[in-house]
């Protein structure tokens, strides 16, 4: 049970991710997503690129003019005192620098404290080139920005080096807050972009909805749904192609259903109209049959052949008016309760089977049915058995969930390609299992009369050899066996 329903979710699933507006969805999702991180990691980068770059050079020209100013007047010789109050003179109140370095011949003096080491890289530049150099620094997780330029005297360099080590804590705050805005930006991005996403789906689903109803109500029969053609879109031309497909459609069965009503009209008149004079026909060939005893012989062949095929255009003609009361819908049942197993052995006594059927007849099945078109199907089922198959020809009667009439020979049996169409009217299978001893609608009468039943009517072949055709009966409701 637990792996059923396991199955029926993951169905479930698979047909929710594979529709149409849950792919809209997702794609509209996935341009949103990348559009945000995109538009986020640019603003962001261009946001902390120019921060940076602000106080960066505010913090360089800043230092640059100190040294410049705390360097013009100093006077030599330059003993450590010196070097110690142009570094305190450097970093007092400098935006929160952490340390100044001064150095001479590589002697530094330092104003204050700190656990920041000078970049050993920074001063080899600064000491080659004789310029301002710096370069921001990682220690512990935290952002500096070191800085380092030698005291010129006029063009020439005077040994000394002034280097500056500043954190970029405030800095470092504004970016994280920066990363958080952009990436809370985000969320109500994705929102937006659901909500449009449902909304696009929703425009471009509803004419799509609108055409999956029409087309159901187009199989179902409504040959008259039409579809409303708004705006010219490519939807709009889809909807007006349905529309004129419909139209033609509707004309094309109307067209057909008409011709259909003609020709069961015009088979129910002949029909109708040939059973006088074919009355008067059976009755003449009746005559000359008994008096063709004492008639020469090619008149008496005559008359035995006129009243056999007589007989035969009857049957006809009989068979031809009881299927366009079917076509019509003009038949009814007039049902009775029965005892099946009784009805089935007076069917074979009336027409003289009894001795060449054998019976397998469960007793005391009674079911409501109309004795008349049983006694046909159960006539049909036999003959057609008696004339195409081969000794023994068994009925078979059982209940269960169903009443199961089974009918059965020995014969050659139905080719594979005659099973599906021996219910067709007019079929005519192999020589093997000719109808032209019957009107050929025999099958196809005693199936519509099982079918008003609300049962059916199957055929199959034997593993054994021969022919099995099987009458399925619903049991009534309420009607128990007696």
């Amino acid at each position: 049970m637990r792996a059923h329903v396991t199955m029926r979710t993951l169905r479930r699933a698979r047909v929710f991710f594979s529709g149409l507006r849950t792919r809209m969805v997702l794609v509209f999702l996935a341009l949103a997503v990348l559009s945000a991180l995109a538009a986020a990691v640019l603003i962001y980068s261009e946001a902390r690129s120019r921060m940076l770059d602000r106080t960066q050079t505010l913090l360089i020209d800043e230092f640059r003019a100190r040294v410049e100013t705390h360097t013009e007047n100093l006077a030599e010789p330059l003993g450590k005192a010196a070097l110690q109050q142009l570094a305190n003179r450097v970093a007092p109140g400098f935006l929160g620098a952490t340390g100044t370095v001064v150095y001479k011949g590589g002697e530094a003096v330092s104003s204050r404290r700190t656990d920041v080491p000078l970049s050993s890289a920074l001063r080899i530049r600064v000491t080659d080139s004789k310029n301002l150099h710096y370069e921001r620094v990682l220690v512990d997780d935290m952002p500096y920005l070191m800085i380092g330029t030698p005291v010129m005297r006029g063009t020439s360099p005077s040994g000394l080096e002034v280097y500056l080590t500043m954190p970029l804590t405030k800095e470092q705050s504004i970016d994280v807050a920066l990363g958080e805005a952009a990436r809370n930006a985000i969320l109500p991005v994705l929102t937006l972009a659901v909500v449009l996403a449902l909304l696009a789906a929703h425009s471009v689903l509803r004419p799509v909805r609108a055409l999956d109803r029409a087309a159901r109500a187009l199989a179902q029969g409504r040959l008259d749904t039409r579809l409303a053609v708004e705006g010219g879109d490519e939807l709009a031309r889809l909807a007006q192609t349905f529309n004129t497909t419909a139209a033609a459609l509707e004309s094309s069965v109307a067209e057909l259903r008409a011709m259909e009503a003609k020709a069961r009209q015009f088979v129910a008149d002949v029909s109708h109209e040939m059973r006088t004079p074919l009355a008067s026909m059976v009755t003449v060939a009746d005559v000359l049959d008994e008096e063709a005893g004492r008639l020469p012989g090619d008149v008496a062949d005559a008359a035995r052949l006129m009243n056999t095929e007589v007989g035969k255009l009857a049957t006809l003609v009989e068979d031809l008016m009881e299927i366009s009361r079917f076509d019509a819908g003009a038949v009814a049942l007039n049902p009775a309760e029965v005892d099946v197993a009784g009805e089935i052995g007076a069917a074979l006594r009336r027409r003289g089977w009894a001795g060449a059927v054998s019976t397998q007849l469960e007793e005391k099945v009674m079911l409501h049915l109309d004795p008349r078109r049983f006694d046909l199907i159960v006539a049909n089922l036999v003959g057609n058995a008696l004339r195409h198959g081969a000794p023994p020809v068994t009925v078979r009667l059982a209940r269960g969930l169903n009443v199961i009439v089974e009918v059965a020979d020995r014969g050659p049996g139905l080719a594979p390609e005659s099973l599906p169409h021996v219910f067709d009217r007019f079929y005519k299978a192999d020589s093997a299992r000719s109808r032209s001893a019957g009107s050929g609608l025999g099958l196809a009468i005693a199936r519509e009369n099982a079918l008003l039943h609300g049962g059916a009517l199957t055929a199959a072949n034997r593993p054994g050899g021969g022919a099995v055709f099987t009458l399925t009966l619903p049991v009534n409701a309420g009607l128990d066996d007696r």
